[in-house]
């Protein structure tokens, strides 16, 4: 076997995020991020009303939109929709391994919320409903898997440098505007975005891994018509 410069690249980022995310998790069970989350939280607030964040009014609600951008309704549309294309660019293994890869993310981001048990933050108001637990952000996990993923493998089926570059820079980007609208509203602490990333993109950059070697990113063969 011959190694690419570009797997090893991804093989040292694999690497490299399992070892964040675990040194990051120890960190939050043992309680040694508290005082850097609470500086963080309390610096996005007016000092005269913690209910208020900083920033203009516009902002506020930008950023409410953009985190809906991570919830579980947009990003399910999103995988669907990608699964489709893909199923009409004649793209079958490729789509099947996506949307596998999808589900699975998800089902990990919810393992790893039972298993760290952390509850929300409660420095500052939350600026929008939420219930559920707190490590890793739910919405900067679930956002890596999908965006990254779909990003990544999205990318096998197109023919230019350029466009590849672009979904790969595309998913990034999305990822990291929603993680941080988490934290400017107040429901998530700045460690619980950072163990989503890492979580979600460590997962997007395995999908990748697997996809190369073992997924063709040739279209299906068309069938002949059957002679009469």
């Amino acid at each position: 076997m011959t190694f690419e410069p570009i797997g090893l690249l991804l093989f040292a980022s694999l690497a490299g995020g399992l070892f964040l995310f675990a040194s990051l998790t120890g960190l939050v069970l043992d309680g040694g991020m508290h005082s850097f989350d609470e500086m963080i939280l309390l610096s996005l607030r007016k000092a005269g009303d913690l209910a208020v964040p900083i920033g203009p009014n516009w902002l506020t609600h930008a950023v409410g939109d953009i985190t809906a951008l991570g919830g579980v309704t947009v990003l399910s549309l999103m995988t669907v929709l990608a699964t489709i294309y893909l199923l009409l660019a004649r793209q079958r293994a490729i789509a099947v391994f996506m949307l596998f890869s999808i589900i699975g993310g998800w089902l990990v981001s919810s393992l790893l919320k039972l298993g760290v048990a952390r509850p929300r933050p409660d420095i500052v108001p939350h600026l929008v409903e939420v219930h559920d637990l707190s490590f890793p952000s739910g919405h900067a996990m679930l956002s890596a898997v999908t965006y990254m993923t779909l990003g990544a493998l999205l990318s096998r089926a197109e023919q230019y440098r350029s466009t590849r570059i672009f979904l790969i820079a595309a998913g990034i980007l999305l990822t990291l505007m929603i993680g941080m609208s988490r934290i400017y509203l107040g429901v998530h602490y700045p460690t619980d975005v950072l163990g989503g990333w890492c979580a979600g993109a460590t997962w997007a950059v395995a999908c990748w891994i697997v996809a190369r070697r073992f997924i063709s990113s040739r279209p299906d063969p068309v069938e002949a018509p059957a002679a009469h």
